[in-house]
């Protein structure tokens, strides 16, 4: 942190918004040279700077998840709370830089000392990026390990870290890769032999299927014709015998096979037996007894009318 009283030197901030570059030459011999780029910051009262509110004034902003200047505590949870714009004034105590181009002088305490970086990427492509490699550099020389001191019955050992590099093209993954595509393949032809034997069972059953209803068919059709040749020779024979009659037998008339002629008269030995076979007839005076009783009920009615 480096503290400036003079506000004329101060004056190259205002009206700039953030992600803005600035020359530093304003500000002394020191920073000749020197751009930096304008991140945040803070106003007298403590409320930050957010990107994108156009005012250099403060404001009061419903923010939920995803929103700068913003902590979310649950699911859902949104909060109106005062931010300061994005454009720099005078209000403002505390102003956040980050160098983008180095001057000719060492700034004390930012400069001329080198911090090591702790963490460092681990994925193949950004160390490549970092370190400005090709594809044919080793990138596990240029991961940044860490050294860890122990110190144990008085005895201190010293030990590095280095990180494993995610997304690392090796011999080893290039064979598990052609391994996988093999099995795919694989399982692709495999696939298509079952689905061509499925084919071939789906015919074959059909053609059993066919065969099957064909000989059912052929079975019922048989049945049918020998139940109607079963049926016709009943009703023929008595035709040909009327037609045709036999030697030594009487033939009927022909009269009686049409609609509406008189039938033969039968014989009177016939008719004689049945007379001799029918009941007695009922004497006539218990017919006349229970004929009498009908006639009653008129009489009776009579005096009634009087």
């Amino acid at each position: 942190m480096l503290e400036i009283d003079d506000e004329k030197k101060l004056r190259i901030f205002y009206d700039k918004r953030m992600s803005q570059e600035v020359e530093a030459d304003a500000l002394g011999d020191e920073f000749k040279g020197y751009i930096f780029k304008i991140t945040g910051g803070n106003d007298k009262q403590g409320f930050p700077m957010k990107q994108g509110v156009l005012s250099n004034g403060r404001v009061r902003l419903l923010l939920s998840d995803g929103h700068s200047c913003f902590r979310i505590r649950r699911d859902g949870h949104r909060e109106r709370k005062s931010v300061r714009g994005c454009i720099v004034g005078p209000d403002l105590s505390v102003i956040q830089l980050v160098v983008v181009k180095k001057g000719d002088a060492e700034l004390p305490g930012l400069t001329d000392k080198y911090i090591p970086r702790r963490l460092g990427p681990i994925r193949a492509t950004k160390i490549r990026k970092l370190f400005n490699l090709t594809k044919e550099d080793d990138v596990t020389k240029y991961a940044i390990a860490r050294e860890i001191t122990k110190e144990k019955d008085g005895k201190t050992t010293k030990k590095t870290i280095k990180p494993k590099i995610q997304r690392l093209v090796t011999p080893k993954r290039l064979e598990h890769k052609r391994y996988k595509k093999a099995l795919q393949a694989r399982r692709k032809e495999k696939s298509a032999e079952e689905a061509k034997e499925y084919r071939k069972l789906l015919h074959v059953r059909a053609a059993q299927r066919n065969a099957r209803q064909s000989v059912v068919s052929a079975r019922r059709s048989s049945q049918k014709g020998s139940t109607t040749e079963a049926a016709k020779p009943a009703a023929k024979p008595t035709d040909k015998k009327v037609a045709k009659p036999a030697a030594g037998k009487v033939a009927k008339p022909a009269a009686a096979d049409k609609k509406g002629a008189k039938a033969p008269a039968k014989p009177a030995a016939k008719d004689a037996a049945k007379k001799a076979a029918a009941p007695p007839a009922k004497p006539a005076a218990k017919e006349a007894g229970k004929k009498a009783p009908a006639a009653k009920p008129a009489a009776k009615k009579a005096p009634a009318k009087k």
